[in-house]
C-alpha cells in the first residue's frame, strides 16, 4: 500500500484524509494535533517524520503559508507532491521541489461529502504511475477533471467559487417563494430538490440549452419567468461572477510567482 502524508489538516485536508484512509497508509501531521486526533490518528511528531516515509507528500497548508523555505523543508529525493495550494503554479512548486512528479489539485468545499470537484494538473515530467495514484486520491473525494493548469483560473469561477453562486441562487429563489407565500424552511427544499431534478435531466447527455426550449411552453408560465431573468441580467451577472472570480485568480497566481521566484 503506497504512503501519503498529509501536511496540513484544515478542512480540506482533513476531508481527503477520511475519504483515502482505506486506500493509502497515512502519516498526518498539523501544528495543531488535536486536528489529528480527531480523525483517529496519532499525529506525527514532525513534519520530517510525517514525510519521511511517504510515497507522496500532499500540501494542504494554506497558501500564505507556503514560502520557499517551507518548501525546501520538504524537499526530498523520489517524493510525488500534490499541492492543493490555491494560487500556487506548478512552475513555482518546481523550481523549489525539482522537476519530478508533481501535481496540482483545485478541489471544492464538497470534498468532506465525496462531492467535490476537483481540477487536476500535472507537471511534465509526472509518471504514469504517480498520475495514477494522484488521480484515485482525487476520485476519492468526487470528480476529477484534468485540465491544462491555464484552465485552472477558469474553473475556480466554474466550481469553487460558484458553490458560492449556487448557494446564492437557491437562497434567492427560496426567497423570492417567501414572497410568493411559501414558509422559508419549506421553500429552500423545495428549491434545492428543484436543482437536483433538473441535474438529473442532464444525465441523458443533452445539454441545457436543449433542455430549456422544452420546459418553456408558448405563452407559458415558465417563458414568463426566463424573460424576467434576461430583463434583470441574469446570464450577464453570471458571466462576470465567473470572470471575477477566474480573474482574481490569476492575480494570485502572479503574486506567487514573484514571491516564490
Amino acid at each position: 500500500m503506497k504512503s501519503v502524508a498529509i501536511i496540513g489538516l484544515g478542512n480540506m485536508g482533513s476531508a481527503i484524509a477520511e475519504r483515502i484512509r482505506e486506500k493509502f497508509s497515512l502519516s498526518l501531521y498539523d501544528i495543531d494535533e488535536e486536528k489529528v486526533r480527531a480523525l483517529g490518528f496519532t499525529p506525527a511528531s514532525s513534519m520530517e517524520d510525517a514525510i519521511k516515509d511517504a510515497d507522496i507528500i500532499l500540501i494542504a497548508v494554506k497558501p500564505q503559508f507556503i514560502d520557499k523555505e517551507f518548501l525546501s523543508s520538504i524537499k526530498r529525493e523520489k517524493k510525488g507532491y500534490i499541492s492543493i495550494a490555491a494560487g500556487i503554479p506548478l512552475t513555482s512548486l518546481e523550481n523549489n521541489l525539482g522537476k519530478g512528479n508533481i501535481a496540482r489539485f483545485m478541489p471544492n468545499l464538497a470534498a468532506k461529502e465525496g462531492k467535490a470537484v476537483t481540477a487536476v494538473c500535472f507537471s511534465a515530467s509526472a509518471d504514469k504511475v504517480f498520475k495514477e495514484d494522484a488521480m484515485m486520491i482525487a476520485e476519492a473525494i468526487g470528480s476529477a477533471f484534468i485540465l491544462s493548469e491555464k484552465s485552472f483560473s477558469a474553473f475556480i469561477g466554474a466550481s469553487g467559487s460558484l458553490i458560492a453562486f449556487a448557494l446564492e441562487f437557491i437562497y434567492a429563489s427560496a426567497m423570492g417563494a417567501v414572497n410568493a407565500g411559501i414558509p422559508y424552511d419549506q421553500a429552500e427544499k423545495i428549491v434545492s430538490d428543484t436543482l437536483l431534478s433538473a441535474l438529473s435531466l442532464l444525465n441523458d447527455g443533452k445539454h441545457a440549452a436543449e433542455i430549456i426550449p422544452a420546459i418553456c411552453s408558448a405563452s407559458g408560465t415558465t417563458i414568463r419567468g426566463m424573460e424576467a431573468l434576461a430583463e434583470n441580467g441574469f446570464d450577464a451577472a453570471l458571466y462576470k461572477a465567473v470572470k471575477a472570480s477566474s480573474d482574481r485568480s490569476e492575480e494570485l497566481e502572479r503574486e506567487s510567482k514573484e514571491r516564490l521566484a
